[in-house]
């Protein structure tokens, strides 16, 4: 490949991957619009429309035979079952706190994100912090507790958001590239259909389910719930090996802010002072993590071209 090739996949990648944060920080007006389909309605219908969605990929883009040999392999499959676990954690936490007017504190969970995903790689993999690093996580640190003792409760919406996704980052560092992201996607949606019939059968004899019953617009909107799901999924994974982690580290935060300022301006939800300090303690740990992966990205090129590897 050409260094002029090259140039024009990575921004081919840094397309690819401002267009997945763009759709998932658009994701709270969507669901939203769901109402009043209950958040463990809509996850399981998102959990089987994206099933159908992949099945669909797979067989116009005839991969069959990836995701075959992938369940073969008994200890990817195993990996694959842990992500369903995890992404289920995710979407359902995400749901219940964007249906419940909590759209806000869904935003600072993947704020906080990328600094639970470098702590949990110092406990996980014992990698080792830069100095920078180890002064966000304990900006953040302080952020999580000034909201605790202002507001008077645990943001545990917040910080399941950022315990679940910084872990299913982990596991699929762990299968690498060994698992497409499409086949992934689909052995993880289809783990998860039992909880989905589960769910949808509990909504059914309770409050009784709205799949049909509010209307055509509303039963459009919740039938797209596969591909809305599936579509960003996609366009991350082919931008992410496209690009460079320095770029995907920058882009990750365009969802969250898309996601307070909905909370805030769209939806109305309150912002107290004291959570103005504890957002504001939340984005500099963000400024201090995001200048110190640039310039850290910046050293790592110029070792590089200088034939010396850089041990932080």
């Amino acid at each position: 490949m050409t260094p002029e090739q090259a140039a024009k996949e990575q921004s081919l990648g840094g397309i690819y991957v401002f267009a997945a944060y763009l759709l998932w920080g658009f994701m709270p007006v969507y669901f939203v619009s769901l109402a009043p389909t209950t958040p463990w309605e809509v996850v399981g219908w998102r959990i089987v429309l994206a099933l159908v969605f992949c099945v669909a990929l797979l067989a116009a883009t005839r991969t069959w035979k990836r995701l075959f040999a992938l369940l073969r392999n008994r200890r990817l499959v195993m990996w694959t079952i842990v992500a369903g676990v995890l992404i289920y954690i995710n979407w359902q936490v995400f749901l219940i706190g964007t249906l419940t007017g909590q759209v806000v504190e869904t935003s600072l969970g993947y704020f906080i994100n990328p600094i639970a995903t470098v702590l949990l790689g110092v406990i996980v993999l014992h990698e080792r912090l830069r100095i920078a690093q180890w002064v966000a996580v304990a900006i953040a640190a302080v952020a999580v507790i000034v909201i605790i003792v202002a507001v008077g409760t645990v943001p545990w919406i917040a910080l399941s958001l950022a315990a679940s996704f910084a872990t299913y980052g982990l596991v699929k560092k762990k299968i690498g590239p060994s698992v497409d992201a499409l086949s992934g996607l689909t052995l993880e949606s289809l783990w998860l259909i039992p909880i989905a019939a589960v769910q949808l059968i509990i909504v059914g004899v309770t409050s009784g389910l709205t799949m049909g019953q509010e209307g055509a617009g509303h039963t459009g909107l919740l039938l797209l719930a596969g591909i809305i799901t599936g579509v960003p999924l996609l366009f991350f994974a082919a931008g992410a090996r496209r690009t460079t982690l320095t770029v995907v580290g920058i882009l990750q935060f365009i969802a969250p802010i898309m996601q307070f300022l909905t909370g805030v301006l769209l939806l109305g939800e309150p912002m107290p002072p004291e959570r103005w300090v504890g957002f504001g303690l939340v984005w500099a740990a963000v400024a201090v993590f995001t200048v110190d992966s640039v310039i850290h990205a910046r050293r790592q090129r110029s070792a590089i071209a200088a034939g010396v590897s850089d041990p932080l």
